[in-house]
């Protein structure tokens, strides 16, 4: 039983600390629906998908409602697609285009799964559903894309790395008139998990069950607000309040997550305890880490910070449940985080400083503004430098580059919504393309050998 103290803390929480469940994610297995043609392979994803979760946004409304805890976005994530379009590679547009008609009259936020895993090698079929991406993100509005090119146990497909950055510079070209947006449902990852709930990155992996509920639960202001009601104490006394607000917020998602799976005829999977910020004030990791006691993020000592940030937060939601999983820890977005926004724009944050933060928190470089003309083969090498943290660290590590088209260092871009804006960072002018294109695999390092 809660007691009268618990249920005022957690109202609190709702209210004036921005506490949310992020999403709500339903997990389906497509490999049912693989026919004889893409067009009736089509139609069966179709079918399926919207078969499946035909009441995930009535029930997740009624949680929210029962349970007095905002339920921002409703969201499904699928088989890896390029699994599903192996028969007919060149027709993957139209299981694409299948996918984003089901996420329309389900009405979902977003559907994950556009996916390819090529982290040890990419078959013919494989390369031309990648190629298909920029067509399908340009022409969709709620399907999201990513793709796998490395892991500690296989190395780092450098060649997969070089098509990607090619893949990311056309999708902005073909969305240049929302600045890039197709770009910003793109990730490209090392270590890929099989039930993240969280946007771009979502997909269903093949060793999930048929249908899984995955909840993904955020609230920097509350933890901001939990340090802020220590101000003295010591950094052992600061992660120990972080466990306990941790503890607290992922039990609020176990709830929900166990009931939305009971209600839509799921299994329940995970709770994803990530510290997802918005563009709103007082919903920043930023701002908790300048709460920890940094003059304004970025500046020294931001590093170490995030790092027992996110140790903390882990700890708290292993504790709390036994289903943790997804990415859990702190996320770093540049465009959705006011206090990195600003930090961005004074000049105190750069693309370097994000790199090295990515080393100690949940994905990686992410949202992040870049200018137009900036070369393919640059930005795979973005993506080959932290793929190789996640590699060597044995962690997941992502990038999500907008090279904003048209535009330079100091413009904006601006998405609106969760997704919010960012300023155009510089990057590095010395080219990498001479290492780009020598491909083949970084092989796996030494300590991946454990069998």
């Amino acid at each position: 039983m809660f007691n009268y103290k618990e249920v005022l803390e957690t109202i609190n929480m709702v209210e004036k600390e921005h506490l949310d469940i992020r999403t709500v994610t339903m997990g389906i297995s497509l490999l049912p629906c693989i026919r004889a043609t893409a067009e009736e392979t089509a139609r069966c994803v179709y079918d399926t998908v919207c078969s499946r979760a035909e009441n995930i946004v009535k029930v997740t409304g009624d949680l929210s409602e029962e349970y007095g805890i905002p339920i921002v976005n409703k969201r499904v994530s699928v088989t890896p697609a390029a699994l599903i379009c192996a028969p007919f590679a060149k027709k993957s547009a139209l299981i694409g285009k299948a996918l984003d008609n089901a996420a329309k009259t389900l009405g979902i936020d977003f559907l994950g799964g556009y996916s390819a895993l090529v982290h040890k090698g990419m078959a013919d079929y494989e390369r031309m559903f990648i190629e298909s991406i920029p067509e399908v993100l340009a022409s969709t509005e709620r399907l999201c894309s990513s793709v796998n090119v490395g892991s500690s146990k296989s190395g780092i497909n450098m060649d997969a790395v070089r098509l990607m950055g090619e893949i990311i510079k056309k999708t902005a070209k073909l969305t240049a008139s929302r600045d890039g947006f197709g770009c910003a449902k793109l990730v490209v990852f090392c270590n890929a998990v099989e039930d993240n709930p969280f946007m771009a990155g979502a997909f269903h992996g093949v060793g999930e069950s048929g249908t899984v509920i995955n909840v993904g639960v955020s609230g920097p202001g509350v933890v901001q607000h939990a340090i802020e009601s220590i101000p003295e104490a010591d950094l052992s006394e600061l992660a120990e309040m972080i466990k306990r607000t941790a503890f607290k917020i992922t039990r609020a998602g176990q709830l929900i997550a166990r009931e939305a799976a009971n209600r839509l005829n799921a299994e329940f999977g995970i709770v994803d305890l990530s510290l997802a910020p918005t563009p709103a004030r007082g919903d920043s990791v930023a701002q908790i880490l300048e709460e920890m006691g940094l003059e304004c993020v970025g500046t020294h000592g931001t590093t170490a910070c995030l790092a027992m940030l996110n140790d903390a937060v882990k700890k708290g939601g292993v504790m709390a449940s036994s289903r943790v999983g997804g990415l859990s820890g702190a996320f770093i977005p540049v465009s959705e985080d006011i206090g990195m926004i600003e930090a961005a724009e004074n000049g105190m944050l750069c693309v370097d400083k994000l790199e090295a933060m990515t080393a100690v928190c949940s994905v990686g470089l992410d949202m992040i503004a870049v200018p137009g003309d900036t070369p393919a083969s640059t930005i795979s090498a973005i993506i080959a430098d932290e793929a190789a943290i996640g590699m060597i660290n044995n962690k997941t590590t992502a990038v999500r580059l907008i090279p904003a088209p048209g535009k330079g260092v100091g413009d904006q871009v601006n998405f609106g919504g969760l997704l919010g804006r960012a300023p155009v960072m510089p990057v590095h002018e010395k080219s990498a393309e001479k290492f780009i294109r020598r491909g083949g695999l970084i092989p796996a390092p030494i300590h991946s050998n454990k069998n």
